[in-house]
């Protein structure tokens, strides 16, 4: 298809050049006018406001359609978008690029979804503008839509008068998206009969807004990166949403402080003990962030390799206090353990400077178990731990949870221990004839999220275990 390349460079047959505007496009006139304000600035100032590879996307092409194109596009190289190594060679064979964002006038995406869905992968091979836009690094301006696309929107078979409208495009360009000396993907824009065709001075100002709107799509990209990577240990770190042993049915639930860390310095676990027994623990390791998310990694794992021993609570609790001296972050860190033994109709406490469990019997009234020791935090070398064992004879409902939920600087952390017992009170009342097996589950939730310390400065983390005792 005849391409109009707007530099000095000899041109092919049917090509037409605007010798408009200076840039890399080419010599302007000696007495250039002054930058007029473009139809898409004051829509574009959104770009980057969002770290969210989508948002942005469709921040771009909102910012150029209707008012200064026809349609919209942009699309991403799938190999930086996965993160793969750049090509070893500037003019690759074909390229592999995903539809990131669409907009064809004021239509929504979806109504071009069996055409140009969004989400897409394309090849586009070397000889396309695309792929020549890249390994150039100059904008391509053409007078209608390149073969390769016209070849493939017909043979999609969808809505002729919707591909019709596309395919009578007299001004069609194609703006590299480049970042560091790396190729990041390319803005395609197009014009109908009814416009004028881009000036050399328009396309120049999309290469501008190209510029920020990669930096903006990179920090999308990080951002949703380390969020999977969180994500990721987060999932990684939890128990089955929902678990059953005998004699003992568990629920969970965490939130952490802030309002983007996904993971931090909470932790818990529900782990299986020789003998039948079952262990549950919550800890917290101070701080927030990263930091705290590295110690309490390293706690969790340190509780699950000593649960498989055959040891008491007590012994478990000193041996993961004098692992917690030699794990950098993890000094001061707090937890409760909790051992059921259903056959024997026992539940054995040990504390490490954190808030006493709440357990809620027969009578229908929760209260803080009253433990034989506090017990100091994690990692200071010299804590002894005494165990409490508490009996229990008929089924309970046993709560463990972190400070988040009951200390905060308005609350003395007495007043927030008495607050949530009488919340777990009146929620396990209200559900207590309840059929849904996700009962326990939707309670857990329901305490996380009504608790009284709700300033967010803290994680919070719940561990709800219905304690049934074996009948003889």
């Amino acid at each position: 298809m005849p391409c109009r390349r707007p530099h000095p460079a000899p041109t092919r047959k049917g090509t037409t050049l605007r010798n408009e505007a200076r840039s890399h496009f080419g010599e302007a006139p000696a007495a250039a006018s002054s930058p007029r304000r473009l139809p898409f600035s004051p829509a574009a100032d959104v770009i980057g406001s969002e770290l969210d590879l989508h948002l942005t996307g469709s921040h771009i092409v909102h910012a150029l359609t209707p008012g200064f194109c026809d349609a919209a596009s942009v699309y991403l190289l799938q190999r930086w978008l996965v993160e793969e190594n750049a090509y070893a060679v500037a003019d690759p064979p074909q390229i592999e690029a995903r539809r990131l964002a669409l907009r064809v006038g004021t239509d929504a995406a979806e109504d071009w979804e069996g055409i140009l869905p969004v989400g897409e992968v394309i090849v586009f091979p070397r000889e396309t503008p695309y792929a020549r836009a890249l390994a150039t690094r100059r904008t391509q301006l053409l007078d209608a839509v390149d073969a390769h696309t016209t070849e493939r929107l017909t043979a999609s078979g969808g809505d002729a008068a919707r591909i019709n409208r596309l395919l009578q495009t007299v001004s069609f360009l194609v703006v590299p998206l480049h970042l560091r000396g790396t190729a990041v993907g390319f803005i395609v824009g197009s014009r109908g009969p009814h416009r004028a065709r881009f000036r050399l001075d328009e396309a120049a100002a999309v290469e501008s807004l190209a510029a920020r709107a990669c930096v903006a799509l990179d920090n999308a990209r990080r951002y949703e990166r380390e969020r999977r990577t969180a994500l990721a240990i987060r999932r990684s770190l939890l128990p089955a949403t929902a678990q059953e042993f005998d004699g003992c049915r568990i629920a969970h639930d965490y939130l952490p402080a802030g309002q983007d860390n996904i993971i931090g310095g909470d932790w818990f676990d529900v782990l299986s003990r020789p003998g039948g027994r079952i262990g549950l623990v919550v800890g917290d390791a101070m701080g927030h962030g990263p930091e705290s998310a590295v110690a309490m990694i390293q706690l969790r794992t340190a509780v699950r390799t000593l649960a498989g021993l055959d040891i008491a609570p007590a012994e478990l609790m000193r041996r993961l206090d004098a692992l917690a001296c030699d794990t950098p972050g993890a000094s001061f860190a707090t937890c409760m353990y909790a051992e059921w033994d259903a056959q024997r109709r026992t539940c054995t406490f040990v504390g490490a400077g954190h808030p006493p469990p709440l357990i809620r019997g027969p009578d229908g009234r929760a209260a803080p178990v009253s433990l034989a020791s506090a017990g100091l935090p994690l990692g200071l070398g010299t804590g002894t731990y005494e165990p409490t064992l508490l009996h229990v004879p008929e089924p309970a409902l046993l709560l463990l949870y972190s400070d988040g939920l009951v200390e905060s600087r308005n609350t003395d952390i007495d007043q927030g221990i008495a607050a949530l017992a009488g919340l777990l009170d009146s929620y396990a009342a209200a559900s207590a004839d309840s059929t849904d097996p996700g009962a326990l589950q939707a309670l857990g939730r329901r305490l996380l999220h009504d608790t009284p310390a709700t300033d967010g400065t803290d994680d919070r983390t719940v561990l709800l275990a219905e304690l049934t005792p074996v009948r003889d």
